[in-house]
């Protein structure tokens, strides 16, 4: 089937539905419903049998729907409407919620249903994390099961839906999300935080400034006057609630009328000179069981296995998220261990290097030149380590970089439902993280020039036929980090432990003698370096476009 996606971004879901319907040999096209024209042009130009919106923030026009099959992705149950349904199941802590697909109709999410999925909503998961989890698995059954139908030829769309849905919602306007610091509890805040944490944050005022807050952990042992900022961690703040307090890991200014989009940051970068002066708190790495404070990096073991988990924002890696990655990880491989896994038990594993620190920088180019060399730093320790074995354990997408830090391991291990972007040159970068070896090596260099050149999103599935991935985990979302640790443990008890260690050590040594890994380096760096200091590269747009979520500048197939 020629199908056509108009989603109002490129995001996780449209790349994931993108990935799988390509995988199952439909002929896929995707343009951006920036406007109503966008769409009438998008459709006369690819003429296609299916019109499908993964996630869109307009109307479909009339004469469009009319005259063509278009399928729209909502985010509810069948008879739920309104454009704010995830936030009202996080708000109303709902056990369980749905995803519809249905038929553009004149009336906003009422059309006839093509197919639904249902899915769990965990406790104490993110809004966000819960769209690329559990919700973004339940949107695909339905989209593939629309499709089929569709194709078929005989389905009849059902007009009025079994209703489990509460109707129509209104928007989820931050009167809504708006925390009362005197006398919400810590339960409350985290939660109002959770329902925004990507988008759109909660706004707020504090510290002679507007600010829109993404994200919220719980904090067991600080307190202080309701409000007030505490403590940092890692570029975090925590502000005291009413009966404890919150680490927030980041912070959005708000827009001024007439000025420029505004993009996140880590909150202590965030404010700057407004940030009183409190202490910096680490967190210990190995905590003791009990112990609930928050962390974005933490260091576990079982048996002969370690495991290393690390979660950042967006999966972003700044230059000190990069630098405390690899101080963990040599204390990872300071432990009698045999095998060491990588990864968070939910959602991103890595995008690579921090754009948004990036542009904010007063020097975004020396900026980007300490960003990539801390994440070589990473790469080639990971790369180096020849006396145990090495996990990538990916829990959900990785892009870019994050990939390339992924290949490092000696096997890489992947959630069903991850989307991989193993390339760079959308934002203009010739890439390093010693990816001209690692990506060769293990997909081949014909596969490894196509994967860059094309540039396009890779499913799980698809990224284990290329080899890219080794082991593809079906299972939820929720289940991934023990069905891991289960794997990680069969793996440290194999009888050919020691002999695969050995090759590995053998195999390092042969490819240094070929080309030392410090060459590939300097190649990639000197391409970069050109990249970066020339204040005229398109990857200075493309980053300031891509931080400030303007699609329409960055996204071209």
């Amino acid at each position: 089937m020629h199908i056509l996606l108009v989603p109002s971004a490129f995001n996780s879901l449209t790349q994931r539905v993108f990935a799988e319907l390509r995988d199952r040999r439909h002929s896929v096209e995707v343009e951006l419903a920036a406007s109503d024209e966008a769409v009438r042009e998008a459709v006369r130009r690819h003429a296609p049998d299916l019109v499908l919106a993964p996630m869109l923030t307009i109307a479909i026009p009339e004469d469009v729907w009319s005259e063509h099959t278009c399928l729209i992705v909502h985010p509810g149950p069948p008879g739920d409407r309104g454009p704010s349904s995830l936030d009202w199941a996080v708000h109303e802590g709902a056990s369980h919620w749905g995803v519809t697909v249905l038929q553009a109709a004149a009336e906003l999410d009422a059309g006839p249903v093509w197919a639904s999925a249902s899915f769990p909503v965990p406790a104490r998961v993110a809004k966000s994390d819960l769209y690329r989890g559990e919700a973004a698995d339940a949107a695909l059954r339905a989209v593939l099961l629309a499709v089929e139908r569709l194709a078929s030829g005989t389905y009849v769309p059902r007009t009025h839906a079994p209703s489990t849905g509460d109707g129509w919602r209104p928007y989820f306007a931050q009167d809504l999300r708006r925390v009362d610091w005197d006398t919400d509890s810590t339960d409350t805040v985290v939660r109002k935080l959770r329902t925004a944490d990507s988008r759109p944050g909660i706004l707020d005022t504090f510290l002679d400034g507007e600010w829109f807050l993404h994200g919220g952990h719980p904090e067991d042992a600080l307190r202080g006057e309701p409000g007030r900022v505490l403590a940092t961690r890692g570029g975090a703040i925590c502000r005291a609630t009413a009966d404890g307090a919150v680490w927030i890991p980041e912070l959005r200014p708000r827009r001024r009328p007439g000025g420029p989009r505004r993009f996140k940051l880590p909150a202590a970068r965030a404010l700057g000179s407004r940030l009183p002066d409190v202490p910096e708190i680490p967190a210990p790495l190995w905590p003791e069981d009990g112990h609930g404070t928050w962390s974005d990096i933490r260091y576990d073991e079982s048996g002969p296995v370690g495991f290393l988990r690390f979660s950042f924002p967006g999966g972003a890696m700044s230059t000190d998220h990069c630098r405390r990655l690899l101080t963990a990880y040599r204390f990872a491989c300071s432990r009698p261990t045999d095998v060491v896994v990588l990864g968070g038990a939910r959602d991103f594993f890595s995008n690579g290097i921090h754009l948004g620190v990036i542009e904010a920088a007063d020097d975004p180019a020396a900026e980007s030149w300490a960003n990539i060399q801390a994440m070589d730093d990473l790469v080639e320790e990971i790369l180096t380590t020849t006396d145990r074995l090495v996990v990538a354990a990916l829990a959900g997408n990785a892009a870019a970089g994050g990939v390339m830090l992924a290949l490092a391991a000696d096997e890489v291990w992947c959630r069903t439902g991850s989307v991989l972007n193993p390339h760079y040159r959308r934002m203009g970068l010739h890439g390093s993280e010693y990816w001209t070896y690692s990506l060769p090596r293990r997909v081949g260099d014909a596969e490894a020039q196509r994967l860059t050149r094309e540039a396009l999103p890779v499913s799980a599935a698809g990224a284990l036929r290329a080899g890219l991935v080794d082991r593809v985990v079906d299972s939820g979302p929720g289940e991934f980090g023990a069905e891991t640790t289960r794997m990680a443990l069969r793996l440290a008890s194999s009888t050919v432990l020691r002999d695969r260690i050995a090759a590995k050590k053998g195999a390092r040594e042969r490819d240094e003698a070929r080309k030392p890994l410090g060459e590939y380096r300097v190649e990639e760096l000197a391409q970069m370096r050109k990249v970066f200091f020339d204040p005229e590269a398109p990857y200075h747009a493309l980053r300031g476009a891509f931080v400030r979520k303007d699609p329409r500048s960055v996204f071209k197939l």
